[in-house]
């Protein structure tokens, strides 16, 4: 079996996230910056509980808030794994090893610590911080010893090339470690649809040639765009984190531009990332389905091979 590495390896989630994540697709339905998400995402992870997003909507009318969350937590725990368990499951797909975060770096650190051959850890800070989140970062990677800065435009508000982010960009060179940024439209009705619009890291790849730079989630839906950066600067990497690939090479999804470049001229700076706690729940062999989607691809073997291994080997110096 090839070797893969998973550049958004999300860990399974536990019962409070499941609960927590269902409630809020249930209850609200019409609720600005949550709706969209639930449309798009809602259905499939309705299922893997057992449900349909219109029932679980009935539920939450009829039953007492006590009773539906009694339900849904029922449902969660059918599906929570423990870690060791997913650990093995990675081991079974052929995953390597893959990038990920948790609801602190101190988390992320401990989870490392655990599987340290299966985990690379992403350091978040928040970049309204000024200085506090650099030292947060430098401390991230120095003391907890995390390996890529994960530049989460989306859940701070900001477009990439805002300047409150160049302090953590400086000391991420500084550091030598790559850095990921969410690169992508978002959903969310409060938020504007091209906060991160690939066009605004150009600036960024022009403002440090020395970064490593990985544009989470490709770009989509400008994908020629993205194309360009990526053609203009060498030290931009493309990851398909949060899409399924197997639609990747849907005809008028808007993806044709990056499968002719990734299969050619780009073929050394495409990168897979599941992401997909994006699109599914937990369920056993989830890993396996999303790289065999990426195996089915019409790329050419080789290309294949380097998108699901070999670049980010590369990139992060680690075989």
């Amino acid at each position: 079996m090839s070797k893969v590495i998973d550049l958004q390896l999300d860990l399974p989630p536990d019962e409070e996230e499941i609960v927590s994540q269902m409630k809020s697709f249930a209850l609200g339905r019409g609720e600005r910056g949550i709706a969209n998400y639930r449309y798009i995402f809602g259905s499939e992870k309705a299922r893997a509980l057992g449900f349909t997003m219109e029932e679980l909507e009935r539920m939450s009318r009829e039953l007492s808030s006590e009773e539906f969350e009694g339900m849904l937590r029922e449902g969660a725990k059918r599906v929570v794994v423990p870690l060791s368990q997913f650990v093995k499951e990675l081991d079974e797909a052929g995953v390597e090893w893959g990038t990920f975060f948790a609801e602190s770096n101190e988390r992320t650190a401990e989870i490392v610590a655990q599987f340290p051959h299966k985990f690379v850890g992403q350091a978040m800070v928040n970049p309204h911080e000024g200085m506090k989140a650099v030292r947060e970062l430098e401390m991230a990677v120095k003391e907890l010893g995390l390996g890529c800065f994960y530049a989460s435009t989306f859940r701070y508000g900001i477009r990439p090339n805002d300047k409150k982010l160049y302090p953590l960009y400086a000391k991420a060179v500084e550091l030598g470690i790559p850095v990921i940024v969410y690169i992508t439209m978002n959903y969310s009705s409060t938020l504007p649809m091209d906060l991160a619009r690939p066009l605004y890291l150009d600036e960024v790849a022009m403002d440090f040639p020395e970064m490593t730079i990985v544009a989470g989630c490709g770009g989509w839906p400008w994908v020629p765009e993205m194309i360009g950066v990526a053609r203009r600067h060498q030290n931009v990497y493309i990851s398909t984190e949060a899409h399924r690939p197997k639609y990747l090479a849907t005809p008028g999804s808007g993806w044709e531009m990056l499968m002719q470049f990734g299969n050619t001229l780009l073929q050394d700076r495409i990168i897979f990332a599941s992401g997909w706690g994006s699109y599914f729940l937990y369920s056993k062999g989830v890993i396996k389905k999303v790289i065999q989607e990426v195996r089915s691809l019409p790329l050419k073997e080789e290309v294949k091979e380097k998108w699901l291994y070999k670049n980010a080997a590369r990139l992060f110096q680690r075989d």
